[in-house]
């Protein structure tokens, strides 16, 4: 199976440091990271850890799920994925806490109820990868729903 790979370089301390990651397998791109920014309301053009998280989530939950309406007899036409990952202070054991990952799924399937269709997301977030992978995170809720 495959292996890929990401680089960050960090340069400076925790508060006043900044970072790039690269994505090297890839090649699609280079992002600056900073602590301040990561736990910011506002990004300000700088990614972080949560965010590549997300999308990392959100990806293989989308390709997951294809899989799993189709092996229910579902044709997928389309599906839109939103993963918001949150984190705060970890009031036990210091430092921060991935305390909850959102999934937000809007699908166009053909060949099944709305109730098949729920089942299959559902499975699907104990099955992707990266959900296997997050499992220790407190919380992965799902909103999963078909669209007309």
């Amino acid at each position: 199976m495959a292996t890929r790979t990401a680089t960050t370089q960090w340069t400076g301390g925790l508060q006043d440091g900044s970072g790039r990651v690269n994505l090297d397998t890839s090649g699609a791109g280079s992002y600056e990271v900073s602590f301040p920014r990561r736990i910011a309301d506002e990004a300000e053009g700088v990614t972080s850890p949560e965010e590549l998280l997300a999308a990392a989530h959100a990806a293989c939950y989308a390709m997951a799920l294809s899989g799993g309406i189709a092996k229910a007899g579902g044709t997928p036409q389309s599906s839109t994925v939103r993963a918001d990952v949150t984190v705060r202070p970890d009031r036990e054991g210091g430092g921060l806490l991935i305390s909850t990952i959102t999934l937000t799924v809007r699908a166009k399937v053909d060949g099944l109820t709305a109730e098949q269709f729920t089942g299959v997301a559902e499975q699907t977030k104990k099955d992707c990868p990266v959900s296997k992978a997050l499992a220790s995170v407190p919380e992965i809720e799902l909103d999963a729903a078909l669209e007309s």
